[in-house]
């Protein structure tokens, strides 16, 4: 197998309902995008030393060395969403769902990263509420000491082609970084 193995904190996000967003807006919807990943999204992932691994059209996969920064990002992008869509249509509001994992990935050597550390973080991702975060079990281990944060236990979840339940936690969006 090519590649080097790593532990690594990856935050999967992607933007709720971006279809219909696109479907009714295209061209504004992608100038807003555009327009928080310069403001918010990036500088965010840079202030919490995070490497973008990947972009999709509505979404990103990056990787951090600590759990600790993984969150804090990802608080810091929902509470810069929550003012952002202050005042906005709540059909036309841009909302985030994030998940975070600590795992073992694979890292090719293009940069990218494979594995099931990248796809349990994009799981988490999709049961996500809008504008929430969800971490696995071992995220939130390595967190809730050190984030001044509500979680939830959202208990054992099944999510598709993993082999095992994963236990997961909800993070409340409210809380500052």
């Amino acid at each position: 197998m090519s590649g080097t193995r790593k532990l690594a904190a990856i935050l999967a996000a992607d933007v709720f309902g971006y279809s219909r967003l696109a479907g009714a807006d295209e061209e504004r919807t992608l100038a807003r995008l555009r327009a928080l990943r310069g403001d918010l999204i990036d500088p965010a992932v840079a202030a919490h030393r995070g490497r973008v691994v990947k972009r999709t059209g509505d979404g990103a996969l990056v990787e951090f060395r600590s759990v600790v920064d993984a969150v804090r990002c990802a608080l810091e992008i929902q509470a810069g969403m929550a003012e952002r869509n202050a005042g906005v249509a709540a059909d036309r509001a841009i909302k985030f769902r994030i998940g975070i994992h600590l795992g073992d990935v694979v890292e090719e050597e293009d940069g990218d990263l494979m594995g099931d550390g990248v796809n349990i973080a994009a799981r988490l991702e999709g049961i996500a509420e809008p504008d929430g975060i969800c971490l696995s079990a071992v995220a939130y281990e390595s967190v809730r000491d050190k984030i001044d944060a509500a979680f939830a236990d959202l208990g054992e979840r099944e999510l598709k082609n993993i082999a095992r339940p994963v236990r997961v936690y909800a993070l409340a969006p409210a809380a500052a970084p």
